[in-house]
């Protein structure tokens, strides 16, 4: 059977953060959109529609700048020796990775916090 081809069984409607979480699964995993497909349950078609809600979704209206602060110090025992980076939000939320970080959890940690 052709790839492009296949049927799927239908399942429940994904909420709009389940269909974030699962785009950014599939950004991450390191698959073909067809292995992590029938990893999923899913059709091509809506990944292809996850993944452009999510990048229209991310797009920052107005193309606005954002403060990038760039530290030469060391990280403190405090602060997790050998953190990669950290990204302070307005809200004042702190979101720190270590290096070699696993970026399925960051996934799931974000669209955690945008519901």
């Amino acid at each position: 059977m052709d790839d492009q081809a296949q049927v799927v069984e239908v399942q429940r409607r994904r909420s709009r953060a389940e269909a974030e979480q699962v785009a950014g699964e599939y950004e991450g995993s390191g698959l073909s959109r067809v292995e992590f497909c029938r990893k999923h349950g899913l059709s091509l078609a809506t990944l292809a529609r996850y993944r452009k809600r999510r990048a229209q979704d991310s797009r920052v209206p107005g193309n606005r700048w954002v403060a990038v602060e760039v530290s030469g110090s060391r990280p403190s025992a405090q602060t997790g020796a050998g953190s990669g980076l950290w990204v302070a939000l307005p809200s004042g939320r702190r979101i720190e990775v270590g290096r070699g970080f696993d970026s399925h959890t960051l996934v799931q940690l974000l669209g955690v916090m945008e519901r």
